[in-house]
């Protein structure tokens, strides 16, 4: 019985894969997939990556339209960085926790109270934090963003893990706002110390959303893509991953001869995985649901995601 699910789910894919690409091909659009996505939306996306990468791509690309498939403030910075663009997400639903643990109003009066300070903020983050912002950051260039400020006072939205790590790599003091990913945060020194036991012979690789005392364990700290990079390049036969178990995709493709274990089952972004491969068709199909940023927002936070790509 359950053979035969399998092979009506395949067959359901396959058949989904091919209306996709007439789609694509109708409709000029490209398909971008956060490297947290489901396996079935990162195999037909046209490109995968982190946040950064993904905002580059966005900011270049010549399709139409652009069908992001990662969480909805991914889709607002698309959608800012290429305005002309028609951007649509599969699942409007697909929210994020940490964006939302920073408001506006909450910032203004932060700003009131350092008024020469510099705001830096995490792109996982709403389009109207954005236009509060000076400069935004991801966590693969969030180092060389503060080094790059000349401030005396730097205020840090929303991720205070990161904003941690940021802190004790560059030597310069934060202004640290209190949020952080759910999903990384679930990562204990207990899992570690078990998953080392385990597997002795593993590097354990993190993620700097992680808590302070779980990177401090870490043979290497990156961003998403940093990780997967160190992996494939490392002579290392075993892993230990400390980032959301979507990543598991892009290394298990580049490094098939390698074991990748993720140090604990709760390593899974449930507001990633609500996209799927016939909700990426339907919302071609309907051109819905569309991101709209409205015009004053998009410009001022335009600012500061064009100045992070600048950056080098």
């Amino acid at each position: 019985m359950e053979a035969l699910a399998l092979e009506r789910k395949q067959e359901q894919n396959r058949e989904l894969r091919v209306r996709l690409e007439q789609l694509k091909k109708e409709r000029n659009a490209i398909i971008l997939a956060h490297y947290y996505q489901r396996d079935e939306i990162q195999e037909v996306a046209d490109f995968r990556g982190d946040s950064f990468l993904l905002a580059q791509k966005a900011a270049e690309t010549e399709a139409d339209v652009i069908v992001f498939c990662g969480v909805h403030f991914m889709g607002e910075s698309a959608k800012i960085l290429a305005p002309n663009k028609t951007v649509i997400i599969p699942d409007e639903r697909a929210g994020c926790p940490m964006a939302d643990m920073v408001n506006v109003d909450g910032l203004r009066k932060l700003k009131a109270q350092h008024p020469n300070a510099k705001v830096v903020t995490y792109i996982n983050s709403s389009a109207e934090i954005k236009a509060e912002t000076d400069i935004c950051c991801t966590s693969a260039n969030a180092v060389k963003v503060i080094e790059s400020l000349d401030a005396e006072e730097i205020i840090w939205v929303p991720d205070k893990n990161l904003g941690q790590y940021v802190q004790d790599k560059t030597g310069k003091k934060l202004i640290i706002w209190e949020g952080y990913c759910n999903t990384h945060d679930m990562l204990t020194v207990k899992d570690v110390v078990e998953m080392r036991a385990k597997y002795p012979e593993a590097e354990f690789v993190v993620h700097p959303e992680c808590r302070p005392e779980v990177v401090a364990m870490g043979d290497y700290v990156g961003s998403t893509t940093s990780i997967i990079e160190y992996c494939r390049k490392s002579d290392r036969r075993q892993f230990i991953v400390g980032t959301e178990d979507g990543t598991g995709y892009q290394l298990r493709l580049d490094s098939p001869d390698k074991e990748f274990h993720f140090a604990t089952k709760f390593l899974v972004c449930p507001n990633m995985k609500v996209n799927n491969l016939k909700k990426l068709v339907k919302c071609l199909e309907t051109m819905k649901p569309q991101i709209y940023v409205p015009p004053a927002v998009a410009d001022k936070a335009r600012t500061s995601l064009e100045r992070m790509l600048q950056v080098r």
